[in-house]
């Protein structure tokens, strides 16, 4: 069979768990038997911070301008790379890639799949409707490959046919993890601080000011405690204000974007999500798989990689005295925090790599390719 040609194509918000995603689908690809070359969208000319983490080989990146939140421009720019670079099939990810993508495709006569990676509880009415707009047209794609069963479920509702519906479990580059799980480096016997950390957007659906509200009483009770949060969005601005009305505000520490997260990850005591909304956390699955040990929200999408007291520690959404007690639990209890991390490290490597993740989208590919 030879080689299929497909064009991965975001817009992207940053650098997180949906950028992240495709950078680890691509590192794990064979090139034998895929090409998969990158498209986002820019503004402003400013450049997508993942485009300096895409290890091209022989594959390649563009960049297209758009200044508005659907594009006309852009939409005949994807054509045109469309039919420049031979591609079979445009893999879209995100709302506003599947509305252009699926038109694009539509009018190059190629295959579209979509990956939705979760479509957030917008409070907009605009963002809203484009929501809905870009869940329409899901139903035309020839393929939807949803990242967890609540999006399978949200989906469905959405009216995309179940024929269509592939469910592929989430995954995330175990290589680049494991690299720096290795190399963790021991604290400084003089720096006797836990450290709590968080990695990712900080939107509303987050919850960011239930994860500072626990970690204040937590620090109220010993200070011996620091939290560091690393990411950025539209709520941080807000978060940084009510951080600095606590009494643990000299230990709460706004990083912003880091490129170096998985080193700051693997020194993490505790990993920590306080989400109202989720697909299947990118950020969760590396500390998971960092063997850091992890307290959350029992929520659809986190229960998938959270298995309640195996391989980490789940509370009920919204109850912050019972997940306080689990984050206090795993910073005092060694001996548990050592082996809820372990058994999700193991957990994550068995269901969850990267590679068994590109094995069963190229087989997705191959079968969408014959149905011509």
């Amino acid at each position: 069979m030879r080689k299929i040609n497909v064009l991965q194509f975001i817009t992207p918000t940053g650098f997180y768990g949906a950028e992240r995603w495709i950078l680890a689908l691509n590192n794990n690809l064979d090139p034998e038997k895929v090409r998969s070359d990158l498209v986002v969208t820019t503004e402003k000319g400013r450049r997508p911070e993942m485009l300096n983490h895409f290890n091209a080989g022989e594959c390649q990146s563009f960049e297209i301008e758009m200044n508005a939140r659907m594009s006309l421009f852009a939409i005949r720019s994807l054509v045109a790379l469309i039919k420049q670079h031979d591609i079979d099939i445009i893999h879209s990810h995100g709302y506003k890639s599947d509305i252009m993508g699926l038109v694009a495709a539509r009018l190059a006569g190629i295959k579209a799949i979509s990956t939705p990676h979760g479509f957030g509880e917008p409070a907009d009415m605009k963002l809203k409707a484009f929501i809905g707009l870009g869940k329409f047209a899901l139903r035309f794609c020839d393929a939807v490959v949803p990242l967890s069963e609540q999006l399978v479920d949200e989906i469905k509702i959405a009216g995309v046919a179940e024929k269509k519906i592939q469910f592929i479990r989430n995954a995330v580059d175990l290589k680049e993890v494991e690299q720096y799980r290795l190399g963790k480096t021991a604290k400084d016997a003089a720096d006797e601080k836990r450290r709590i950390g968080y990695i990712g957007q900080m939107i509303p659906r987050k919850k960011i000011d239930h994860l500072l509200n626990i970690y204040n009483q937590i620090w109220l009770e010993n200070n011996n405690v620091e939290i560091y949060l690393l990411g950025d969005g539209s709520s941080r601005v807000e978060m940084e204000a009510l951080a600095k009305t606590l009494p643990c505000a000299d230990s709460v520490h706004f990083l912003g974007f880091r490129n170096d997260r998985l080193e700051l990850l693997s020194q993490f005591d505790l990993f920590v999500m306080t989400s109202s909304d989720e697909g299947i956390p990118r950020c969760l699955m590396e500390a998971i798989a960092m063997e850091v040990p992890v307290a959350a929200y029992d929520i659809s999408g986190i229960d998938q990689l959270v298995k309640h007291e195996e391989t980490g520690l789940l509370a009920k959404y919204g109850d912050q005295q019972t997940l306080k007690e689990y984050w206090l639990k795993l910073l005092t209890d060694k001996q548990q925090a050592e082996k809820l991390a372990q058994q999700g490290r193991a957990f994550v490597n068995e269901l969850y790599s990267g590679q068994r993740m590109a094995e069963e989208y190229t087989s997705l590919y191959q079968k969408l390719l014959a149905k011509n």
